[in-house]
């Protein structure tokens, strides 16, 4: 083979997923934001009975056993949020909108945290600080003199139970169920598809089911960089010889091989732990493929053997079986590989060894949910579990990735814009008004609608909106169209730029931040992705004695805009027990909440799945039909139609990034780059280093990027995989999972071509 060309900020990365090369991060991190003294205890105190929970991944916390309870990007995600750099009204006086717009997203964000409430001043294209109860004060004027279906309230994962509580009950009052989130951007398709096959949108494995499992299937996810703290979990599985069968289009290093930081002898010998046992590259979108192959195994090796499948399980808890084996039979071989670039030997092998398994767990990430075809992807893993009783028992069951520290909490108590009768009753019956009925907008319908403009006004309770979201070609424009944009946040993105006619940014407290209200020092809840829900109190002496507190700028937006609320918003804010008392009284699940807050751990809400109820229409679980892959197999199969998986880089936390390097992929310093399968390549007379141009083969309108430099990759043949959010702008706006709306950041058909741009 000939030697690649060098390529500018393109080498190899040797290492293990953590061990040296974390610590060596962290403290890069701690260096560049942090001071020496103050970091060491801020870092101490994560993830802690008395500190406060990690602002990144939603990974639960084990007993604390160990030193230390966060990892090299959780030590990134706080020393981000507790920088000492600080950007205060002075800065903006010298400093356009329009020159902001033209820096990068990591530089926008690494100029500090916000110190003063602003407001964007259109005549000197520049924002300047305003009063709290003045900024209310207009808000709410403009809010009154808006119908509430053209108002949206988009919610970052990052936002306690306590904020998204009385934010979904601002919203109601007010009229309106338009709450875009960042779940429908993410595990919406498991929110969607999981109370369809089980009854409940949620994971039904705890932390010990790790430790009685006999297999782990892995499937698309990264878990060294998006959920990394599950890292240690794997470790601790593949030590005991569990396997670990992964299914993913690229090679990722922590899916390889780790080295855990508190284990003394790897790191004193420079050793590390090799996670998968098995490691299958499947085609970007093919995942449903892969596993009604391995399914299709499973019957057949049960009808020549007996044995396989849990007959006496599936009689007694599930429905729809006969439809569901009916599809397995009548799907060929040839589909499924075709569809998901695997052979029919290698889904044989998985389906032997989750036959003998008596107690198998399936992860999974966003490389399942973000496709057209996401619910169904979700309801097929359902499916594979359901087979074998993998439901109730210890060792076993369904463990959706979710990625913000607080997104399934947020959607357990109320932000949806699909709410239950039975949820909107008890809010009147606890609050005495009566909330909308009628489904509002989620994220993309929310875009869409101010596309056309038919929605006039965006609250933000934290996120990066518009950068998250596909199409920023539209998407960008859009935002420009408001009469009102609000952003509630700790540092600066480029969502807060894209400025309507009125514009506020509101800085707000970070997790790591004493919040201090009436009553005294608050702390707020979080539920992580296996339903444990507990407490989070920050110590940090605020950035700025002007920053408030999440609940708080909701409550005052809330009395500003409805000056005949029926909620007592203020005496919330003094004690936010009192918040509690209100969830409790509203949302099932929170029974005693400020009591079992307050015991190390917290505690766990129901999960009927892991006592084998289902909370169906039927009070069955229920077995899917996916009725596709020949459909997958032709498009899939098409002349030179690649398909694009958007990814995040290592140093990179959803669309915030801390550095421009993404060290196991060999990627330093950039992020202007395309990795493609070496055959792929050669297929288009490219060589590795070349420029290349992308072009979406999707109906409608074909969004392009231009001059991006193709790299070789480990990558599945016939995928391409290039960075989040840069990418997002070949995504269309509307290609989507219609049962979910989840974009289908993952699967998008492009063609690649020899860069033509000057």
């Amino acid at each position: 083979m000939a030697k690649r060309r060098d390529v500018p900020g393109i080498r190899p990365y040797d290492g293990p997923a953590g061990g040296w090369g974390a610590l060596r991060a962290t403290a890069q991190a701690i260096h560049d934001q942090m001071d020496a003294v103050k970091a060491p205890i801020t870092l101490l105190r994560i993830n802690q009975p008395d500190g406060f929970d990690c602002p990144g991944c939603a990974w639960p916390d084990k007993e604390h056993r160990s030193t230390f309870q966060f990892c090299e990007n959780g030590a990134k995600a706080v020393t981000w949020e507790a920088t000492n750099k600080r950007v205060p009204p002075a800065f903006f006086a010298g400093t356009t909108v329009s020159a902001l717009l033209a820096r990068s997203d990591y530089e926008l964000e690494d100029l500090g945290r916000l110190t003063h409430p602003l407001v964007y001043d259109r005549d000197r294209d520049t924002f300047r600080a305003v009063a709290w109860e003045d900024a209310f004060s207009r808000i709410g004027e403009i809010l009154r003199g808006l119908p509430p279906d053209q108002v949206n309230f988009y919610t970052s994962g990052r936002a306690s139970n306590e904020a998204a509580f009385l934010y979904q009950l601002f919203a109601r009052e007010y009229g309106t169920n338009n709450f875009p989130d960042c779940s429908n951007m993410c595990h919406e398709a498991t929110s969607v598809g999981l109370p369809r096959s089980i009854g409940i949108g949620k994971g039904t494995v705890s932390l010990d089911d790790f430790e009685h499992c006999d297999l782990i299937i892995s499937i698309g996810h990264n878990p060294g960089t998006n959920h990394p703290r599950m890292m240690g979990t794997l470790h601790e599985a593949a030590r005991r010889n569990v396997p670990i069968i992964v299914f993913n289009p690229l090679r990722e290093r922590a899916l390889e091989r780790f080295a855990d930081p508190q284990n003394w002898l790897e790191m004193a010998t420079y050793g590390s732990t090799r996670i998968a046992s098995t490691y299958y590259q499947v085609d970007g979108g093919g995942d449903a493929a892969a596993l009604i192959g391995i399914m299709k195994a499973l019957l057949a090796m049960d009808a020549e053997h007996g044995g396989v499948l849990d007959h006496d399980f599936i009689a007694a808890n599930t429905e729809g079986f006969e439809a569901f084996a009916a599809e397995l039979e009548s799907t060929t071989w040839a589909e499924i590989e075709k569809a998901c670039g695997l052979a029919r030997a290698d889904l044989e092998q998985v389906a032997a060894l989750y036959a003998a398994s008596n107690a198998t767990i399936v992860t999974y990430g966003m490389g399942v949910t973000q496709h057209n075809k996401g619910t169904a992807n979700v309801r097929l893993i359902a499916n594979l579990l359901l087979l074998r009783g993998n439901f109730g028992k210890p060792g076993a069951g369904i463990c959706p990735l979710r990625g913000h520290s607080n997104v399934q909490g947020n959607r357990t108590v109320g932000i949806t814009e699909c709410p239950s009768p039975a949820f909107l009753a008890r809010i009147e019956q606890v609050f005495g008004f009566k909330p909308p009925e009628a489904p509002g907008y989620h994220a993309v319908s929310a875009m869409q609608a101010m596309v056309d403009g038919q929605a006039k006004a965006l609250i933000c309770l934290g996120g990066n909106f518009a950068v998250a979201l596909p199409d920023h070609e539209q998407s960008f424009a859009a935002m420009g169209k408001l009469d009102l944009s609000v952003h509630v946040g700790t540092k600066l993105n480029r969502s807060h730029l894209l400025v309507a006619k009125e514009t506020y940014l509101f800085p707000c407290l970070g997790r790591t931040e004493l919040d201090v209200q009436a009553s005294g020092p608050q702390a707020v809840t979080v539920e992580d992705s296996m339903s444990m829900v507990h407490a989070s109190s920050g110590k940090l002496t605020p950035a700025s004695e002007q920053l408030r507190s999440e609940p708080a700028i909701v409550a005052g937006l809330a009395v500003a805009t409805l000056p005949d609320s029926k909620v007592p918003w203020l005496e919330m804010i003094a004690d936010y027990d009192k918040i509690r008392d209100a969830i409790e009284k509203t949302v099932p699940g929170f029974d005693n909440y400020n009591a079992r807050i307050r015991q190390p751990g917290g505690f766990r809400m129901p999960l009927p799945p892991t006592e084998r109820r289902w909370t169906t229409p039927s009070g069955k679980a229920v077995f899917s039909v996916y009725g596709g892959v020949g459909e997958d197999a032709g498009v899939f199969g098409a002349d030179k139609v690649l398909r694009l998986i958007t990814l995040r880089s290592h140093d990179q936390y959803n669309t915030t990034i801390y550095a421009m390097d993404d060290r196991y992929r060999g990627v330093f310093g950039r992020r202007d780059v395309l990795f493609m399968n070496e055959a792929d390549l050669a297929a288009r007379g490219l060589e590795h280093g070349d420029l290349v141009d992308i072009e979406t083969v999707t109906p409608g309108r074909k969004l392009r990027m231009e001059k991006v430099t193709a790299i070789a990759y480990s990558i599945a043949r016939g995928s391409v995989g290039a960075y989040y959010p840069e990418a997002n702008v070949l995504v269309p706006l509307d290609y989507i999972d219609k049962d979910s709306g989840t974009p289908s950041y993952k699967s998008v058909p492009v063609h690649v071509m020899r860069s033509t741009a000057p």
